[in-house]
């Protein structure tokens, strides 16, 4: 008679445990076809776009879980002429989506701010682009490049829409305690330990859930990354309304510092949102002297050269090291003594130092140049100066295989980028497009929806897309937080020369999402419009292209070659 030794004995009654422990589970929980763990816009969109499909709805049983608190949601109601600190510029294609699917009518547009022009530029050298939805031939009546508003107004938006689809089950302030693979004879999906003592049996696991994700650990999907040596502050800023010589405010600015980019988003008429990426030290101590200090540093940073910038931040520095902050009065002088420095007269649109005057005397014939600059902040919305680490993460597959399988990731739990271009949200809701669509396509073909082989076209569609862009912006961001002379001036060559070409600046911003809504004639025509126009000024491109180090050459090129795939054909 054979015997096993003791330790191999306790690892087969532990084994039998465990598989018996499962088997319980799987007896005791709850099934549905569809658990999305997570919240957030993406989360939240991706059971929209499921719940909008009938198809869906008649045959599919969907759960959604959040951790937090949705009710603080639902129920927000802000107090005109306030706005919250983490907004979003949500591309046409974004809405385009968002409207397919029903939820944009529960969006307050009018905490909207439409962007129809972009002012990019180096702040180094001042080599400058410009973009304008005119490029794109759109309507004077037609919404521009892309609309700002406050993640959580499109939340909020959301839900209101998922209220009414009583058959989607949406729990919010419980936390997935665990997840585990049920034994392989009860059919190896997921389940899914909630912290109210719930089980839910997932035939499929969508992980919506983070940067942290459960349903990543679970599935064991790898990731690589890293932390960009950088920490964005964002901040609502309020600013008086554009002089009557002026434009509205519907023009956003970015500029190229060394030490990262400074954003310039607008929401209304009199105010905006920051998102100003810097150095740990440097946002920290900015952030330390004061909503009056941080404004007046906000109008510096778009218009002092960068070596004044540098000396305001070591007295900014210095100050801080020593215990007292520098105050709004003390930056005000040192401001005022840069500008003289460089010879900045003080009417002009780049003197913040006078600011009352600067803003009085805008009021009637504003300087020449200032539609080159944002609006000169007066004040910071009180409790919205806030900071966050950046980072570069994406996982090595979208789709859990063995012991990880009927598990997909969608979002930041997937992906996470650098601010600099506003893309990330954009790139979460695009993933929910898409699996909602191949979820919609295994249901119809009578699939199961939680194999490989269903799921495989969702990762075959957003995995090269979303690593196209992130490895764009990552370039970009590198690009242009060095100061080594040969760099700057190719960047710059490269940034001057794409400025020249319409063409080239198009195919930018439709691969970036700032496509039109056409008429299939008009869409035609000016597909091939703008064809033509490419071929002409290939050889242009490949130039601007090389100078600009690749990273915007890429982009340009992937958005001709994708517009021109997605487009139907000139009639016969």
């Amino acid at each position: 008679m054979l015997r096993c030794s003791p330790a191999v004995a306790r690892s087969c009654r532990r084994l039998l445990l465990s598989r018996r422990l499962l088997s319980s589970a799987s007896s005791q929980c709850e099934e549905y076809d569809v658990v999305i763990v997570g919240g957030g816009p993406a989360g939240l969109a991706l059971a929209s776009a499921l719940g909008s499909s009938q198809n869906v709805r008649d045959n599919l049983k969907i759960s959604l879980i959040e951790a937090g608190d949705l009710s603080k949601v639902r129920e927000w109601s802000p107090v005109d002429g306030a706005f919250s600190n983490r907004c979003i510029s949500l591309t046409n294609a974004s809405q385009a989506f968002l409207k397919d699917i029903g939820a944009w009518t529960h969006v307050d547009e009018a905490r909207t701010g439409p962007i129809e022009e972009m002012e990019v530029w180096d702040g180094i050298t001042d080599a400058r682009i410009h973009f304008s939805a005119s490029d794109l031939g759109l309507d004077a009546n037609t919404q521009g490049m892309s609309r700002i508003t406050e993640n959580i107004n499109l939340q909020r938006g959301l839900l209101r829409y998922l209220n009414t689809m009583p058959d989607l089950h949406l729990t919010d302030k419980t936390k997935v305690t665990s997840i585990v693979r049920e034994d392989e004879d009860s059919g190896g999906w997921p389940l899914v330990h909630l912290d109210n003592s719930r089980i839910l049996r997932a035939r499929l696991l969508i992980g919506a859930d983070g940067f942290n994700s459960p349903v990543r650990k679970y599935a064991q999907i790898p990731s690589y990354g890293w932390s960009y040596d950088t920490q964005a502050i964002v901040a609502t800023m309020f600013h008086p309304p554009r002089g009557p010589f002026q434009g509205p405010n519907t023009t956003a600015y970015q500029r190229f510092l060394p030490t990262g980019p400074i954003a310039f988003l607008p929401i209304s008429p009199t105010a905006s949102s920051l998102v100003w990426s810097t150095r740990p030290h440097i946002a920290t101590a900015i952030m330390a002297s004061g909503p009056s200090v941080v404004a007046r540093m906000i109008n510096a940073a778009y218009r002092l050269p960068h070596d004044s910038l540098q000396y305001l931040y070591n007295r900014i520095l210095e100050h801080q090291k020593a215990g007292t902050p520098i105050t709004a009065d003390e930056i005000i002088e040192e401001v005022g003594f840069r500008e003289r420095a460089h010879g900045i007269d003080a009417t002009s649109a780049y003197s913040s130092s006078h600011m009352v005057e600067n803003i009085v005397e805008n009021q009637g014939i504003p300087p020449t140049d200032s539609e080159m600059l944002p609006p000169l902040v007066t004040s910071i919305q009180p409790g919205t100066v806030a900071s966050f680490p950046l980072r570069f993460n994406h996982t090595e597959s979208y789709i859990g295989e063995g012991p990880g399988s009927r598990t997909v990731l969608v979002g930041d739990a997937a992906h996470t980028v650098h601010p600099l271009a506003g893309q990330g949200l954009n790139l979460g809701l695009a993933d929910a497009e898409c699996l909602a669509r191949v979820i919609n396509d295994a249901v119809l073909n009578g699939s199961d929806i939680g194999t490989h082989t269903s799921l495989l076209p969702y990762t075959r569609e957003r995995y090269f897309e979303n690593h196209k862009m992130m490895s764009v912006f990552d370039k970009l961001h590198k690009l242009y937080t060095t100061s080594f002379g040969p760099i700057v001036q190719a960047r710059s060559m490269g940034l001057e020369v794409l400025n020249e070409f319409d063409t080239i600046k198009t195919a930018i911003m439709l691969n970036a999402g700032s496509r039109p809504r056409q008429s299939e004639a008009s869409l035609r025509s000016t597909v091939f419009n703008l064809a033509g126009s490419a071929l002409e000024t290939a050889s242009s491109m490949k130039k601007a292209a090389d100078l600009a180090g690749g990273a915007v050459g890429s982009m340009v090129v992937n958005g001709i070659q994708q517009w021109m795939k997605s487009r139907p054909g000139p009639s016969p």
